[in-house]
């Protein structure tokens, strides 16, 4: 299980990527790793989109959504918290990465379906349906990763 410092990382690199990378001492990755953020953020209007979900303006976000931008996010955050952990010393495990890279394929997909998939008749739009769709990444990366352990160890 997490502990200690992998936690710490993880935690913040959750509330923006790069902070896990600094925790960690490496000023210039977490430096990289923020200033992409930023750029991300404000070129897809990501902040808006997200005031505009919360309050349930949900078309009028995807109407502000720059995908083309938004699309780069996923990957950036989840890569941003993978490395951040396994700096941090949290890897214990050489298929440790697979939950965090199928939470960001999931992710993405999930953003490119929010213009479309309804749940209770309630369109979700760019920023609950990628969070969503994090759930069945997450399981999905923790299935794959007790797989590959498994078969791993029986080639030992």
């Amino acid at each position: 299980m997490l502990m200690g410092k992998p936690l710490e990382v993880i935690f913040w690199s959750i509330a923006l990527p790069g902070f896990g990378q600094l925790l960690n001492g490496k000023v210039v990755k977490g430096i990289v790793f923020i200033a992409l953020e930023f750029i991300i953020n404000v070129q897809s209007g990501f902040n808006g989109i997200i005031l505009l979900s919360f309050l349930g303006e949900t078309k009028q976000a995807l109407s502000q959504t720059n995908f083309q931008w938004l699309m780069f996010y996923p990957c950036l955050y989840f890569y941003a918290m993978w490395d951040a952990y396994r700096d941090a010393g949290g890897v214990r495990n050489p298929f440790a990465f697979f939950p965090f890279v199928f939470a960001a394929y999931f992710v993405t997909v999930g953003l490119m379906y929010s213009s479309k998939v309804m749940l209770f008749g309630k369109l979700l739009g760019p920023v609950w349906l990628p969070m969503l769709f994090t759930v069945p990444g997450v399981i999905i990366g923790f299935l794959l990763l007790k797989i590959a352990t498994k078969m791993n160890e029986h080639k030992k």
